[in-house]
């Protein structure tokens, strides 16, 4: 768990006078999820697609289990899994086809009925890939992304199209690939699916690491106040506390029992997010 199997130390690459990264780096560790956070254009993208060996950094050091992305062999190829944003055009070959095609590119690679079974294909599994859905095509990106037992797999936003109960079906897919040692970069808007699936966040603005720290605790998230409302008088009140449980109690004795309309609130995930970026004057889209 200690071994480190992703590094970008002070990554740039320019597009003209765009500067998309900045001097950023970071770290991910075996078996660990890190979640990309940040606006459009903040260089989410650009920075997944050094590490995946697709673009190569103006400077800067990108290591991807032990070995330059840019200049990768065809074993290390086999060693990671990618689901890039964009699906990929198999409308030709049925789902069980696509899968089957694609293990045959690996090593050791799993058997394709059960990666369709997990991502909820089954059903869909002897359909043409253009007679899917946009978020069947998104499963069969993910199920591709999978076959072969990745060591490090990139995730860009994975879940795009998917209804609430597939996008739960796919953490749980996350889930256990993790616990079988697997090495995750996932980008994504969803911040709900980051705090499920992230051991760490990296919220990246203007091309730079701004924060990057557990879920609960990035940007001091978990010395934050609660804010306890409740209904008096024909009014909300509220007040931010260290103690809420306290305030709770001395709201209860006031009442007699049961505090109209109770509520606890503390920083989510997005208020700290939406502040992280706020502070760097960035839009947030």
């Amino acid at each position: 768990m200690n071994e480190l199997v992703v590094q970008a130390l002070d990554l740039t690459k320019r597009y003209g006078d765009v500067k998309a990264v900045d001097g950023l780096s970071l770290e991910v560790r075996r078996g660990e999820c890190l979640a990309l956070l940040g606006p459009n254009g903040a260089g989410k993208t650009t920075t997944t697609e050094i590490l995946e060996g697709y673009r190569v950094p103006d400077s800067g050091t990108a290591r991807v289990l032990g070995a330059d992305p840019a200049h990768g062999d065809m074993d290390w190829k086999s060693r990671i899994g990618i689901v890039m944003q964009a699906d990929r055009d198999l409308g030709d070959l049925s789902v069980l086809e696509a899968v089957s095609h694609f293990a045959t590119y690996y090593p050791n690679p799993r058997d394709p009925a059960e990666v369709i079974e997990s991502v909820g294909l089954a059903e869909k599994a002897r359909a043409r890939g253009d007679k899917l859905s946009g978020g069947q095509r998104r499963r069969l990106d993910v199920a591709l992304g999978v076959i072969g037992r990745p060591e490090v797999l990139f995730l860009d936003e994975p879940t795009t199209g998917f209804d609430p109960e597939a996008r739960r079906e796919f953490w749980a897919l996350i889930d256990a690939l993790k616990a079988d040692g697997t090495t995750i970069m996932l980008t994504t808007h969803y911040l709900e699916e980051a705090e499920h699936l992230a051991d760490r966040v990296a919220v990246i603005a203007r091309g730079r690491v701004i924060a990057c720290d557990a879920p609960d605790r990035l940007g001091n998230r978990s010395a934050s106040q609660a804010v306890v409302t409740w209904a008096e008088g024909g009014q909300t009140r509220s007040e931010a506390t260290d103690t809420p449980t306290a305030l709770i109690g001395q709201l209860s004795q006031r009442f007699g029992g049961e505090v109209p309309e109770i509520q606890v609130r503390r920083q989510s995930l997005e208020d700290t997010y939406l502040r992280l970026v706020g502070d760097m004057g960035e839009a947030v889209l």
